[in-house]
């Protein structure tokens, strides 16, 4: 940009003033771009051009630029941004050419534009052989040597299929580009950096989401979507702290808290930050949503007098300084730093691109019309072959071809796509399984081949509603019906005596309170406990618009405990970063400061935290967290283990609290240590670790157990259960920690109660991996529960093995999985197995998981409606899985694989009498049937009674749902198979010869009379056909099968050309077609009869 350059508004304009209770939130002018193009990063814009064959840009002079810098300092801006590592240094006010390094932050969905529309559609139709061979054929009919037939029953069929399969897929396109559209227009407020020199100019300008650009400060206020990653500056709470949602993210529904960068929040005002010299340094975007690694770096305030300070001020950056883009500012109001924009993203880079989805079924189909087309082709060739090859032999061979076109009959498509959409109707209106929605109306036949489910946990299987139900503390234990009992000893401990605790409870004593009053030690330790309890935690009070108070805290274990520490008497009432109040049963106020905070991570599986009591000044270090880390860290004790292992046993998610006093020296030998450990660039995580290691974690004092229940999804266990039963093995994909996960697993009844279950955590080396792959292969009755990083290593290390020894464990539990890793596990399966895979969710993490599904089911749920929006289907319960994979899965498959075979045997039946007809009549490629009566054999003549057949049903609802070892058959494929096939072409072939052969035999004085009699005997067999096939008749079918035949009776007095009426009206025509019909399907019906006698079907014995 040109130093005289002016910025344009939204539209192309130069943005004008606007009235002044417009401004905030209008695009306003900018002044000259001194303060973007200044003199001290002159120098590395002309070395970047140099390097890269421009000549030196347009310099500002040095009394231009007001409170430069030296160039030496920020030279690793562009060097960092130019090289192929993509970490980066942003400063504060960055130049025009830094920022343009950087990806737009454009968000885009769509799969067409207008030029790639029509080439991708066509591609994606024609690159099936089915439809290309329908094209070749439609477009014969243009050559007039080839044109048999009217054209319009070659070409209206496909023109029909490939005008509605366009129109969806730019009905579909066009939402996506107005979704995408509507994100990318969204106003965020930037801070204008031509506000620094001028008090009159408004402090923030709009500007859309796609035009935000790294080093951008971006206000924003509550409830708005974070459009990129920010790194997190100020807040408008003065503690520096703000809660985000990120349940489009991770999933997890509990607001998080983030930390704003403590220089930052000191500054009297948001003003201040255009003056900052400062910059950021950020590490290159990786997918991993835990992890951030930066620092902040200030060497001066240019609105503040005094001398810029030689040493830079550093400080360190991590994930909770960060606001991930996709979040949503849950309270109060935040200024970030743009750190990454567009594809660069954490959102963006944990997303996949869906693919068009294919079913089985019409795979199955494909394979079969290759089948059927060398079928065709051979008995054109022999047919031409019999003949001597005489005359223009090719162009006989391509005429027979035409004839013959039938056998792969063009109206399958038809059939099946209004097939599905029955099913998907039916699906839709089933009472039983309300609010459900079939987005992908192509895949409903899937749900009846599912072999493997990949599931999340947390809103799927669970409600994320937690609850304290079981306190240890070694020779007491508490349960949720003793929890007065617990209430009552702390109030003894803060001096309330039992009279009073009674009668503000609004309860009478029991005889174990009363027989307790003199055992001061149990109550002073209750105190200590729940003390501990409501001291050691990330949970923050929050006022709502009503006056009503909730907690909100990163975990849901964390808020039950404190929900349960209130309920007892000991109630959270305040808490910022550095102070945190309690009121006690009482009614007096507790203060502690904070000092500092341990969160809890996945690989240290604990939370600590260091407080002092302002009354007494008594410093405390207090930690709780899983007993597998806890028991190395506490004193010796004797029942630790045990009670662990009982409350495991019942489904509890177990906490393990402990505590430390300590001296004033220690712990400021401890706080020195630990800062400098924080500012490291390199291995910062695992310095700060060792430390706390250190001077605090050991020989903790046990102060006791929590166990807290996670509320499962109403019928999960009897639906995973009978899933189970089904033969699906299913695989639990979350990003929770392993222990929650381990304890879902066996509340769930995801294994058997004795099964055990192996935990693989944090492998380093691939020797561990191998390990434990040998391991595995040896014991294939076990439960494997892995975590993220372990999972990634052996997929990285020994892909194939893991694929394969896994997928033959009857239940799989990965943990901490990101949105790429499960997606990544569904593809996998897939690829693998070659078996049908269904992926369930219900948050915006699931998402690409769900894409990367055979069968995507999403849950609208707490978590919003990201993964329903996206799912192929859309419920509302988990439980209703069982319903629409045992019942709709059943009978979308078996009416389809009947359907599709039936119109195949249609077309075959008639090609057969065609080949017969052409054989006897020296081999000439004349049709037997022309103009009407092809059009209306396979419309109105046979469409309604085979079409009917969606409606039938081999086992009634009951049986599907009570017996669902019946779904196992259905993965066998057995319904549509080339047994099924070849039996079916058998037939048609008996038939076909049969009912032509017979005609001749009968043969009158005239060939119109062939034509009659072979006709009608034809669309008879093909009625009688039908009623044979189905197993349970429906009002609609037995109307169908009378209605057509009415017509066809009818129509016959309409078609003098086809039809003689003298001859038709004789009991000749009758007694003749009579007797070929049944010599065409009497034999079928009674094999049919001794088959069902000597080899019934399974679930007929179950009927039956």
């Amino acid at each position: 940009m040109a130093p005289n350059s002016t910025r344009r508004g939204l539209f192309g304009k130069p943005a004008g003033r606007q009235p002044q209770s417009r401004r905030r939130y209008t695009d306003t002018p900018e002044d000259e771009v001194n303060l973007l193009d200044s003199q001290h990063y002159a120098d590395d814009s002309i070395r970047d051009d140099e390097s890269e064959g421009v000549g030196p840009s347009t310099q500002v002079q040095e009394d231009e630029v007001p409170h430069a810098r030296p160039s030496s300092r920020l030279s690793s801006a562009s060097n960092l941004s130019s090289s192929k590592d993509k970490s980066r240094t942003i400063p504060f006010r960055p130049p025009e050419k830094l920022q343009n390094k950087f990806p737009a932050n454009v968000v885009r969905n769509q799969k067409y534009n207008v030029v790639t529309f029509l080439p991708l559609v066509f591609y994606e139709q024609f690159k099936f052989f089915f439809n290309l061979y329908f094209l070749l054929v439609a477009l014969s009919q243009f050559i007039p040597a080839l044109k048999i037939g009217f054209i319009v029953t070659y070409v209206a069929p496909l023109a029909f299929v490939l005008f509605v399969t366009m129109g969806k897929e730019a009905y579909d396109d066009y939402k996506r580009n107005l979704r995408d559209k509507e994100a990318n227009s969204q106003k965020y407020l930037i801070l204008e950096p031509s506000a620094l020199n001028s008090e009159a100019l408004p402090l923030t300008r709009a500007v859309p989401s796609s035009r935000l650009r790294v080093g951008d400060l971006v206000l924003l206020e509550k409830n708005q979507r974070v459009p990129a990653d920010l790194v997190l500056l100020r807040t408008s709470d003065s503690s520096g702290t703000c809660f985000i949602r990120t349940d489009q993210l991770d999933g997890e529904t509990d607001w998080k808290l983030r930390v704003a960068v403590p220089s930052c929040q000191k500054l009297s005002s948001d003003r201040e930050l255009l003056g900052l010299d400062a910059e950021i340094y950020a590490d290159a975007p990786i997918k991993d949503i835990h992890t951030f690694i930066g620092t902040f770096s200030i060497h001066g305030n240019a609105m503040a007098s005094g001398d810029v300070p030689l040493v830079p001020k550093v400080e360190p950056l991590t994930a909770e300084n960060v606001l991930w883009s996709n979040t949503v500012l849950a309270a109060g109001s935040a200024i970030g730093f743009v750190v990454y924009t567009g594809p660069e993203t954490r959102a963006v880079m944990n997303t996949s691109h869906p693919e068009t989805k294919i079913g089985l079924l019409d795979l199955e189909i494909n394979r079969l019309a290759k089948i059927l087309c060398a079928v065709t082709f051979a008995l054109s060739l022999i047919l031409v072959a019999l003949n001597g090859f005489r005359g223009l032999w090719y162009v006989y061979v391509f005429r027979f071809l035409i004839l013959f076109s039938s056998i792969i009959p063009i109206s399958l498509r038809v059939n099946l796509d209004m097939g599905k959409t029955v099913y998907a109707h039916q699906i839709m209106n089933d009472k039983q399984i309300p609010d459900t929605i079939v987005r992908t109306s192509t895949l409903p036949e899937e749900l009846g081949r599912i072999e493997y489910l990949l599931s999340d946990k947390t809103g799927t299987l669970t409600q994320n509603e937690m609850e304290m139900r079981k306190l240890h503390m070694g020779t007491m234990s508490y349960g949720f019906d003793s929890m007065d009992e617990v209430a009552h000893q702390l109030a003894i401990a803060f001096g309330v005596s039992p009279e009073q605790t009674m009668k503000r409870r609004g309860s009478l004593p029991t005889g174990a309170q009363l027989a307790s009053r003199g055992r001061r030690d149990m109550s002073s330790r209750v105190r200590d406990v729940v003390l501990s309890l409501a001291l050691c935690h990330n949970v923050t009070p929050v006022t709502n618009d009503d006056g009503t108070i909730t907690y909100q805290a990163s975990s849901p274990d964390e808020v039950a405990i404190v929900k349960w520490t209130e309920s007892v008497g000991l109630t959270l009432v305040f808490r910022d970063r550095t102070r945190m109040d309690l009121q006690t049963p009482d009614g007096s106020v507790l203060s502690f400061e904070i000092l500092e905070i341990f969160p809890f991570t996945s690989e240290s599986k604990r939370m600590g935290i260091v407080v002092r009591d302002k009354a007494s000044g008594e410093i405390t270090f207090l930690q709780k967290g899983a007993d597998v880390v806890m028991a190395k860290i506490v004193q010796r004790n004797d029942w630790l283990e045990e009670e662990t292992a009982n409350m495991a046993r019942e489904g509890l998610r177990t906490l393990v609290m402990a505590r430390k006093r300590l001296s004033h020296e220690s712990f400021d030998v401890f706080s020195s240590r630990y800062h400098d450990a924080s500012i490291q660039l390199e291995g910062r995580n695992e310095a700060m670790a060792e430390v706390v290691v250190q001077c605090l974690e050991r020989d903790l004092e046990l102060l006791g157990l929590t166990g807290v229940e996670d509320k499962l999804q109403d019928e999960v266990k009897s639906t995973l259960e009978l899933l189970r039963n089904a033969g699906i093995k299913i695989w639990m994909l979350t990003g929770d920690k392993i222990e929650t996960a381990t304890c879902i697993t066996v509340s769930t009844k995801l294994v058997a109660r004795n099964q055990y279950i192996h935990q693989v955590a944090k492998l380093k080396t691939s020797s561990e991996a191998r390990d434990q792959l040998e391991f595995l292969q040896s014991k294939p009755d076990c439960c494997l529960v892995i975590d993220g990083e372990s999972l990634q290593l052996c997929l990285s290390m020994f892909r194939t093995e893991f694929i394969e020894i896994t997928t033959k464990l009857s239940a799989v539990v990965a943990c901490r999985c990101s949105p790429t890793q499960k997606a990544d596990v569904a593809r996998l399966i897939r690829e693998h197995t070659k078996k049908r895979v269904c992926c369930i969710g219900d948050g915006g993490n699931d998402v690409s998981m769900i894409q990367a599904a055979d069968v995507g089911v999403g849950i609208v749920g707490k978590e919003g409606k990201q993964a329903s929006l996206a799912a192929d289907f859309s419920v509302t319960q988990f439980s209703f899985l069982t319903k629409l994979l045992m019942w709709h899965g059943r009978n979308s498959y078996k009416r389809s694989a009947k359907l599709a075979q039936f119109v195949i045997h249609r077309g075959l039946i008639i090609s057969v009498m065609q080949a017969v007809f052409s054989a006897i009549f020296y081999f000439a490629p004349i049709a037997l049937y022309q103009g009407w009566l092809m059009v209306g054999y396979a419309t109105v003549y046979t469409m309604a009674p085979v079409f009917s057949l969606v409606l039938d049903r081999d086992v009634n609802e009951d049986v599907a749902l009570l017996y669902p070892e019946l779904y196992k058959e259905l993965t066998k494929g057995r319904s549509l198979s080339f047994k099924t096939f070849f039996t079916w072409l058998m037939i048609s072939l008996y038939q076909g010869g049969a009912i032509m052969l017979m005609s001749l035999v009968l043969f009158e004085n005239e060939f119109l009379n062939i034509v009659a009699i072979s006709f009608t005997a034809l669309i008879v067999n093909e009625l009688i056909m039908v009623a044979l096939e189905i197993t349970t008749w429906h009002v609609y079918m037995v109307a169908a099968e009378i209605v057509t035949l009415f017509l066809y009776v009818i129509s016959i007095a309409f078609l003098p050309e086809y039809f003689d009426l003298s001859f038709v009206m004789t009991t000749r025509f009758v007694w003749k077609v009579a007797l070929i019909v049944a010599i065409s399907s009497v034999p079928l019906y009674l094999i049919k009869l001794v088959r069902n006698r000597v080899k019934p079907a399974t679930y007929t014995k179950l009927s039956s």
